[in-house]
C-alpha cells in the first residue's frame, strides 16, 4: 500500500510563494537588475509564480526565463535511454543582472551544479541566487550554492536543528 504525503495545502504554498516574494524584494533595492529563471520542469512554474509576485508588489518589470540543464548533468550520458531535452528561453541579457535561479526541490546539488554551467554560457551575471521550496539537505560535497536566509523552506531535512536557509 502506498501512503501520500502532502507538503503543504494550497494556502500554505501560496504564502510561502508571496514570503519568497517580499524576501527577495527586501534584499535587493532595485528591482530593475533583477531577473528569475527557472530551472525546467517544475522550477519553470515556480518562477513564473515568483515573478508574477514580484511584479505585483513592486510595480516593476521583472525578467523571467526558464533553463534546460539536461545535456550539463553529470549524469546524462549514463541513461539507457535517450534524455528528453526542454527548452531554454532566456530572452534578456544577463550579463549586470542578479539571477534568482528557482527549483522545486534542492538534495544533492547536481542539478544547481549544472545550471550554473548552464547559466555561464549566457553570460555574467552579477550574481545567482538559488531558491527553492523544499531543501532535503543532502548535498554530494561542498558546493558554491547556498539558500539565501531570510527565505523560507516548506520542509527541511529531518533531525536537522538548523538546515540551511529554512
Amino acid at each position: 500500500m502506498t501512503t501520500s504525503r502532502t507538503a503543504a495545502t494550497a494556502e500554505q504554498a501560496s504564502a510561502a510563494l508571496d514570503a519568497l516574494a517580499k524576501a527577495v524584494l527586501e534584499r535587493h533595492e532595485d528591482a530593475d537588475g533583477l531577473a528569475v529563471i527557472g530551472i525546467q520542469r517544475r522550477g519553470v512554474t515556480l518562477a513564473g509564480e515568483l515573478a508574477g509576485r514580484m511584479r505585483t508588489l513592486s510595480g516593476k518589470p521583472i525578467s523571467q526565463g526558464s533553463l534546460d540543464i539536461t545535456l550539463y548533468r553529470d549524469d546524462w550520458t549514463t541513461k539507457s535511454v535517450k534524455p528528453a531535452v526542454g527548452k531554454t528561453d532566456i530572452p534578456f541579457n544577463v550579463a549586470k543582472k542578479t539571477l534568482i535561479l528557482v527549483d522545486d526541490v534542492l538534495y544533492t546539488g547536481r542539478t544547481i551544479r549544472a545550471a550554473l554551467e548552464a547559466l555561464v554560457d549566457f553570460g555574467r551575471p552579477a550574481a545567482i541566487e538559488l531558491l527553492v521550496l523544499v531543501d532535503r539537505g543532502h548535498r554530494e560535497r561542498q558546493h558554491p550554492a547556498r539558500l539565501q536566509p531570510g527565505g523560507t523552506c516548506l520542509l527541511q531535512r529531518r533531525n536537522a536543528a538548523a538546515a540551511s536557509g529554512c
